[in-house]
């Protein structure tokens, strides 16, 4: 069956950038020119999904508002004949078939996947995290949805890691079985150096057949109540193979201001509108 759906995860607080989440959604601060939310968004419509499961929560409004078609924008617009500028912001409101869920407690990954179950139905989907950037000349998700086709399995991206960075994040157990693409043999989350099965670390995409929603609903809430989507993936493995693919490109962490900052800096830099200029800039600040 065709991955056609992709759940965008957009409910955290944020609290990593307070003050400035306080009156607007960490999804909607600026990377260059466009929202971080925006580069999840297209990443999604250039992998063929043809509807996008957005899973907000109360304050995050802002979201909703950027995706609408503004009538009032455009018609000013219109009226200043600003024809390059009305044409991206009909596009924008134009990019895909959108439709929004709330989840009301911050209940952890798995809850917020599991709130979009009546959408997502029973067929395979996508999950974007947006706090990971990647910047490829394939979109990531685009090259998992052709494993996920090839095998018919999960598919979850992986990144290699330092030996240190390995307590940050889930770790698989691989099994090469093509270029780029392992089996995964096992899961552990968050282990110390010596105990990490590999350097391989899960990071913000997943292709998932709709069985991952028992799975979390079998999940156990686990420290701060949460239900964590690497547990359930845990139980989805006694069951059903999965398989990792490893990202190619860049990958911005974009969750703390110094990611963010330094992903800024780096897409910047590769604009051909801002990149000669920021360079002089950065050149004549050292």
């Amino acid at each position: 069956m065709r991955v056609r759906k992709a759940v965008i995860t957009a409910a955290g607080y944020g609290t990593r950038f307070l003050p400035v989440t306080r009156s607007q959604p960490k999804e909607m601060l600026p990377l260059v020119n466009k929202p971080l939310i925006q580069y999840a968004v297209e990443e999604a419509i250039n992998s063929g999904i043809e509807q996008v499961i957005m899973v907000t929560a109360m304050g995050k409004r802002a979201i909703e508002d950027y995706f609408d078609r503004s009538f009032e924008l455009e018609y000013f617009l219109e009226r200043k004949g600003q024809a390059v500028l009305l044409k991206q912001m009909q596009e924008l409101s134009a990019l895909v078939d959108i439709c929004y869920v709330r989840q009301k407690e911050q209940l952890g990954l798995g809850n917020a996947i599991f709130t979009a179950r009546d959408i997502v139905g029973n067929e395979p989907f996508a999950v974007i995290l947006p706090d990971d950037i990647i910047d490829s000349v394939v979109p990531c998700l685009k090259s998992m949805v052709n494993v996920y086709e090839r095998y018919g399995a999960g598919v979850l991206a992986v990144e290699k890691v330092s030996s240190e960075d390995t307590r940050k994040y889930g770790i698989i157990e691989p099994a090469r079985v093509g270029r780029r693409v392992n089996r995964i043999l096992s899961l552990v989350e968050k282990p110390e150096p010596a105990r990490a099965p590999s350097r391989l670390a899960i990071v913000g995409r997943y292709v998932l057949n709709p069985e991952i929603l028992d799975a979390i609903r079998a999940t156990k809430p686990g420290k701060g109540g949460e239900i964590q989507l690497t547990d359930a993936l845990e139980i989805l493995l006694d069951r059903q193979k999965l398989y990792a693919f490893t990202l190619e490109g860049t990958r911005y962490d974009t969750g703390t201001p110094l990611g963010w900052l330094k992903a800024n800096m780096a897409m910047g830099l590769k604009s051909q509108e801002y990149g000669p200029e920021l360079r002089k800039y950065l050149q004549k600040l050292l």
